[in-house]
């Protein structure tokens, strides 16, 4: 095993085994049916069903190369994929949910995707411009981006709450890397974590009471694969946390939105050592 896709439920605290296999799969997002997991392998989508069936691909057309920063749209009708085939660099483009051509939103790159607004009209993505990283959102049809942070120290992994009035992210600005939120419209910025550890990926749950974290060892740079980490459960101001799973993981385990549609599960991956 190298790949375990795994469900986490936050009222029993078990742990159920989706699907295992020798390949390295990442980014678990849920279907808004809460019937499936979307997955990244090799370049590739594919569609993972919770029956315990094995993971369909999904059609990209031409993308070829997607890296682990995909999702699905909140009214489950498009797949946002962040690929690099077309331009050589990460380039986020939608189509839809059952597969097709895809459609380039970002016209600047690279491009990261991580967020989709609760009504559907933006996208939120991590965006490197002159070797900064910083939080950007743009029209799910493209056009002008709208940056939300201003290189402080680099910024990434932005994900809405589920009122749409924040975006989580993740900010080296004071040093280790933490947890932070900004409006949309850029006019306030809040530290929600304060730990001890490097926090990357904060993921609200659909019903606003929970703030899930993937939270390395200090002394670990960026957000490598194959790492001892974290998974992270508290409050939307940061308090109450506590940690759920201690796992081989990291790059891969929760890059994107995992929650369930009911906010009862989230979904991560595990990792077992390369061979």
């Amino acid at each position: 095993m190298r790949s375990s896709v795994e469900l986490y439920d936050i009222r029993t605290g078990e742990t159920r085994i989706v699907w295992q296999t020798e390949r390295l799969v990442e980014a678990p997002n849920f279907a808004p049916d809460g019937q499936s997991l979307i997955i990244n392998g090799d370049g590739l989508l594919y569609r993972l069903p919770l029956d315990g069936g094995e993971p369909i691909r999904i059609d990209t057309g031409f993308a070829v190369n997607c890296n682990n920063d995909h999702g699905m749209s909140p009214d489950g009708t498009r797949i946002v994929i962040s690929d690099k085939t077309e331009f050589g660099k990460s380039t986020i483009y939608t189509l839809p949910s059952g597969g097709g051509v895809p459609e380039r939103v970002t016209q600047n790159l690279p491009s990261y995707w991580h967020g989709w607004s609760p009504d559907g009209t933006r996208l939120a993505y991590c965006g490197i411009r002159d070797d900064i990283f910083d939080i950007y959102t743009i029209p799910v049809e493209g056009g002008a981006e709208t940056r939300l942070t201003f290189g402080e120290g680099r910024n990434d992994g932005p994900d809405y709450a589920p009122d749409g009035q924040w975006i989580y992210f993740n900010s080296s600005r004071t040093g280790r890397m933490q947890i932070w939120r900004v409006r949309p419209d850029a006019s306030e910025v809040q530290r929600i974590t304060d730990s001890e550890f490097g926090d990357w990926f904060a993921h609200p749950s659909p019903d606003g009471r929970h703030l899930l974290v993937l939270s390395y060892d200090a002394d670990v740079f960026d957000h490598p694969r194959d790492c001892n980490v974290r998974l992270r459960l508290m409050d939307p101001d940061g308090g109450n946390a506590r940690v759920l799973i201690a796992l081989f993981g990291g790059q891969g385990t929760i890059n994107v939105p995992n929650w369930s549609p009911s906010g009862q599960e989230f979904a991560f991956v595990r990792y077992a050592p390369a061979a």
